[in-house]
C-alpha cells in the first residue's frame, strides 16, 4: 500500500477561524425549496449504492471510482457527438495527465486549460491540441514559454484586450505559423470578456498584429449562482456567441469556432450556435452538480475518504479532512461543507484546517471508521491533493498524480 498524503503540509497549529455552514434558512435557492423546510432539503440527496472504499487507506485521500468515472466520460462524449459539437474538456478540474489522455481517447478534440503551466503539463504528457481559455498575459517573463508551447502543439489562447493581444503577438513573432486566438465574450458572469458588439474591433486589432482569429468563447459561470439559473445562463451563452459568431463570420469569411460551456449548461443540453463545449466538473461530479446539473448520487465518481478521529457528543463526529482537503468553497444556496452518502441526514457544519465537524447523525460511525465525503466543489478539492487513488470494487487499481503547477 502506497502512503497517501494528499495535503503535503507539515503539521501546524490550527489557528485559522473555522468555516461554518450557512444558517438554516439557506434552504432557499435549492430546487423545490418552497416544498421543504430547512434541513429536510438534504432529502434531495438520496443515499446511493455504497461508494466502496479500500479499508487500509491513509486518510484523508481522494478516491475515484473507475467505473463511475468511465461512465461520466462516455456520457459527455456521446452527448457532444450526438449534438455535433466538439468536446474540449476543461482539465483544470483534474490536472491529471492519465485522465486527460483518456478524454482524448474517447473523442475529445483537445483539452482546455486555465494557465500556461497547465498547458505545459499536458503538452509534456502528449496532448497536442490545447486551448488556454484565459486572457493570458504573455509578458517578458512568459514570452519564451508561450513561443515554445506554440511551436510544440496546436495552441489556442484567449484574448480580450488589445494590450494582451500585443504581448501575444510579440511572443510568437517570427514563428512559422501564426498564433490562433479566440476572443473572449462576456455573457452574464460579469468577469472577463468583451461585449459581443465589441468583437469586430478587437478581432481587427488581433489580425493587424498577425494573430489568427479563429473564433470566440465564453463561460456561462452565472449558472452556478443557484439551481434556477442554469437555463437562463445557457440562453445568455447562446445569445452572446450568436452575435459574436455573426460578426466574425462577416469579418473573416470563415465559420468561426464558437466555444462555450460549463458542466451545468452542457448537461442541460447542447446545440446551436455552439461548435465546441468545455465542461470540466462532469468527470467527477460533486455536490453542486447534483443540484445544478441533476447528476445522480451514483454518478459522483470522486469522494474524499476521511476517518473518524473523535465522537465528542451524541450524533456528532469529527473527521480528519478539513479545509485543506475538502476546501471551504460553498455557494450561498448550499448548506454545509460536503455530503456523506452513507449518512445523508448528516451535515458537515464546520471546517478547520484539519477537522470537519459532522452533526445530525442518526447512526454515527465509530472512531477509526472510514467515511466518504462528496465535496461541494470538486475542482479546489482536487487542487489541494497530490494524487487520485483509483478503485474498482473497493480495491486500488491505480494511482494517478495530480499536478498543481504554479
Amino acid at each position: 500500500m502506497v502512503h497517501t498524503d494528499p495535503d503535503g503540509f507539515a503539521p501546524e497549529p490550527d489557528d485559522t477561524p473555522p468555516a461554518t455552514s450557512a444558517p438554516t434558512g439557506a434552504a432557499e435557492g435549492y430546487p423545490y425549496a418552497d416544498s421543504v423546510q430547512n434541513d429536510s432539503v438534504l432529502n434531495l440527496e438520496p443515499s446511493p449504492p455504497q461508494f466502496r472504499l479500500p479499508t487500509d487507506l491513509d486518510t484523508p485521500a481522494l478516491v475515484v471510482d473507475l467505473a463511475r468515472l468511465e461512465a461520466n466520460l462516455r456520457r459527455m462524449a456521446d452527448s457532444a457527438a450526438a449534438a455535433g459539437v466538439a468536446l474540449r474538456p476543461h482539465a483544470k478540474t483534474h490536472k491529471c495527465v492519465p485522465l486527460g489522455r483518456r478524454q482524448i481517447a474517447l473523442g475529445a478534440t483537445g483539452l482546455t486549460v486555465a494557465t500556461l503551466a497547465e498547458a505545459e503539463l499536458f503538452a509534456a504528457g502528449g496532448v497536442s491540441d490545447l486551448f488556454i481559455a484565459y486572457p493570458l498575459w504573455a509578458g517578458p517573463e512568459r514570452a519564451a514559454r508561450v513561443r515554445a508551447l506554440h511551436e510544440q502543439v496546436r495552441l489556442q489562447v484567449g484574448v480580450e484586450s488589445p494590450e494582451a493581444a500585443e504581448m501575444l503577438a510579440a511572443a510568437v513573432r517570427g514563428s512559422a505559423t501564426p498564433l490562433r486566438v479566440l476572443i473572449e465574450v462576456e455573457c452574464g458572469l460579469r468577469r472577463t470578456g468583451v461585449a459581443p458588439a465589441a468583437v469586430p474591433e478587437l478581432a481587427l486589432t488581433c489580425m493587424r498584429l498577425g494573430l489568427e482569429v479563429v473564433g470566440a468563447f465564453t463561460h456561462p459561470g452565472h449558472a452556478y449562482r443557484d439551481p434556477g439559473s442554469v437555463e437562463d445562463a445557457a440562453a445568455d451563452e447562446r445569445t452572446a456567441l450568436s452575435v459574436a459568431g455573426a460578426a466574425l463570420a462577416a469579418l473573416t469569411g470563415e465559420p468561426p469556432v464558437l466555444s462555450g460551456g460549463s458542466t451545468p449548461t452542457a448537461l442541460a443540453g447542447l446545440g446551436q450556435p455552439l461548435t465546441e463545449v468545455r465542461p470540466g466538473t462532469y468527470v467527477f461530479g460533486d455536490r453542486q452538480q447534483m443540484h445544478l446539473a441533476g447528476m445522480a448520487p451514483e454518478q459522483v465518481a470522486l469522494v474524499v475518504a476521511a476517518r473518524v478521529v473523535s465522537a465528542p457528543r451524541p450524533g456528532e463526529v469529527v473527521l480528519d479532512a478539513g479545509s485543506k482537503t475538502l476546501s471551504a468553497d460553498r455557494p450561498q444556496w448550499l448548506e454545509g461543507h460536503g455530503w456523506l452518502p452513507d449518512h445523508p441526514e448528516a451535515r458537515v457544519v464546520t471546517l478547520n484546517e484539519e477537522h470537519a465537524v459532522v452533526t445530525g447523525l442518526t447512526n454515527p460511525p465509530r472512531v477509526g471508521e472510514l467515511v466518504a465525503v462528496v465535496p461541494n466543489h470538486v475542482c479546489p478539492a482536487v487542487n489541494l491533493g497530490r494524487q487520485l487513488l483509483v478503485v474498482s470494487d473497493g480495491a486500488i487499481v491505480d494511482e494517478w498524480p495530480v499536478h498543481t503547477p504554479a
